[in-house]
């Protein structure tokens, strides 16, 4: 069983930073591409950032790219999100999620092509 668990999240004032963190375990976690998505109060969920298995690739979501970094420990089985300069519209709950396959793909943005996710945690950004 796949175990995902979120944290990091909390209120922050627009401008600010947080780090998200991610833990799995229950699979190979270094062999896997990780997700972090988000869902906004009355909003869909949306991709926020993906990172493939080795490091060597990045994808961000136009809405987040040059602000937040996504990385990933492999020893340490831990995904990071990163955010800075944060503001009211990215409040929602942040979560991060597995990729079915060991192989990244051009559907890096599709919540289908993730089996696992977390529980999910809070990010609020006051203005």
């Amino acid at each position: 069983q796949v175990q995902l668990v979120e944290s990091g999240g909390g209120l922050v004032q627009a401008g600010g930073s947080l780090r998200l963190s991610c833990v799995a375990s229950g699979r190979t976690f270094s062999s896997y591409p990780m997700g972090w998505f988000r869902r906004a109060p009355g909003k869909e969920r949306e991709f926020v950032a993906h990172i493939t298995w080795s490091e060597r690739s990045t994808y961000y979501a136009d809405s987040v790219k040059g602000r937040f970094t996504i990385s990933r420990d492999n020893a340490k089985n831990t995904v990071y999100l990163q955010m800075n300069s944060l503001k009211p519209e990215d409040t929602a709950v942040y979560y991060c999620a597995a990729f079915k396959s060991p192989y990244s793909s051009t559907r890096y943005n599709q919540p289908s092509e993730y089996d696992y996710w977390g529980q999910g945690t809070q990010v609020t950004v006051s203005s």
